[in-house]
């Protein structure tokens, strides 16, 4: 919507925007960042992926578009294990997700990990 406040912009990301999120988390020590590849995450810091089913997630917040309801993304705090850097990774679901991003959630969220 063309004349959308601030304050319905973040109504719709559910009281947060993704770079008041990432902001939050980089506050709390997640200063690195982290990426989905082939299913697995990797560390942007050491250069190392490993299987997200291993791991659990300190933060696991949901933001949504204030503009697009579809473009729904989740964002993960998660300390890596191989050079304990923590760090974010900010992840698609919902339609516009791609199967990376979908089975790393997988992983990550409650339900879905080992």
């Amino acid at each position: 919507m063309a004349n959308e406040t601030e304050e319905d912009q973040q109504a719709a990301a559910g009281g947060a925007t993704l770079l008041e999120t990432l902001g939050k988390l980089e506050a709390k020590g997640y200063e690195a960042q982290l990426m989905a590849e082939d299913g697995q995450l990797k560390c942007l810091t050491c250069d190392t992926a490993f299987d997200p089913a291993g791991i659990e997630a300190d933060e696991l917040l949901r933001v949504e578009g204030a503009s697009d309801p579809d473009d729904m993304a989740a964002v993960a705090g998660i300390m890596c294990p191989h050079c304990s850097t923590k760090g974010t990774v900010v992840l698609k679901y919902g339609p516009e997700a791609g199967p990376d991003d979908q089975d790393v959630l997988a992983a990550l969220s409650p339900e879905g990990g080992a």
